[in-house]
């Protein structure tokens, strides 16, 4: 998407953090920007700020975890600005700790908000951008924890890992209708993620993986030297415009990465298939593309 211009992004997550970023980022380029959070207060300070600059925002109270509240807000945001070309599936949480004691309500509220918000979000808009037919792009936020897994980051990583496979499979599928779709991986951006847990339902407050102060105090100090949101939200404009399928900013971890593939690697079969696994690929890919057979 080259042209950005008077095009309208909704953003999720969008009052704060990396989902500000981008909405400064985006209006920055003249579009049109919903934000989406769950967090009426930081909405209307985020809202106030970016109006100030001359840009157009809406800002809509909203849980990603309800549908027909999702729905609402793309009909609300369809109805202010007109159709939605660039759609940010951004909200996320976490719940840290020893993964034998994550409770359910951990598990429900962490897989709920990051890979269930991602869900909801492409359920309601993506119908909606293949029937406009004028193109568009959806941007999934996952996180390097969505390539490499970490002890005591588990929940989380299981929640990102399935939205980096959802991302790449949706960008294969929405590719021959002209819709790009990236998927966001950093590692520490400078924001207030780590004090997610004030947005905890009081329905999911039972949990086993509570960190102590001197923990979360090193987490902190992590995040303060991370990417900023505004330099990250511009990387995800930049993304948008040239259609990457990913945002990787951190460069330190791309030897750690490396040597996940080559570990892999190492257990993959040398073993020659077979002429019959190999036409029965052949099968299983024709079955697939007749999917986009007119």
């Amino acid at each position: 998407m080259d042209d950005l211009e008077g095009k309208c992004a909704f953003v999720t997550g969008g009052a704060s953090g990396i989902g500000l970023g981008m909405a400064e980022a985006f209006t920055g380029a003249g579009m049109k920007v919903v934000i989406a959070d769950i967090e009426q207060a930081a909405l209307d300070e985020a809202a106030q700020k970016i109006s100030q600059t001359g840009a157009t925002v809406h800002a809509i109270q909203l849980d990603v975890t309800d549908r027909d509240a999702m729905s609402a807000a793309a009909d609300e945001a369809e109805s202010r600005f007109g159709a939605v070309q660039v759609v940010c599936n951004n909200a996320g949480v976490a719940s840290r700790g020893f993964l034998a004691d994550a409770t359910y309500e951990d598990w429900d509220w962490v897989l709920g908000v990051n890979l269930g918000g991602v869900i909801n979000g492409i359920r309601t808009f993506v119908p909606r951008l293949i029937a406009g037919g004028i193109g568009g792009h959806v941007v999934n936020t996952a996180s390097l924890a969505g390539l490499m897994a970490s002890p005591g980051n588990s929940v989380y990583c299981t929640s990102k890992f399935a939205v980096v496979g959802l991302s790449e499979g949706l960008r294969k599928e929405l590719a021959p209708k002209g819709i790009g779709v990236t998927v966001l991986c950093p590692a520490a951006i400078n924001t207030r993620f780590n004090e997610n847990a004030r947005n905890r339902p009081a329905a999911f407050k039972n949990t086993g993986t509570q960190m102590s102060d001197a923990q979360m105090a090193l987490l902190d100090q992590s995040f303060a030297g991370g990417t900023s949101r505004e330099e990250f939200g511009k990387m995800v404009l930049d993304a948008v415009r040239t259609d990457a399928p990913y945002v990787l900013p951190h460069s330190e971890f791309k030897d750690a990465y490396r040597a996940k593939v080559d570990d892999i690697l190492k257990y993959w079969s040398d073993e020659e298939p077979t002429a019959q696994r190999l036409e029965g690929n052949q099968f299983r890919r024709q079955a697939f593309e007749m999917m986009w057979e007119e």
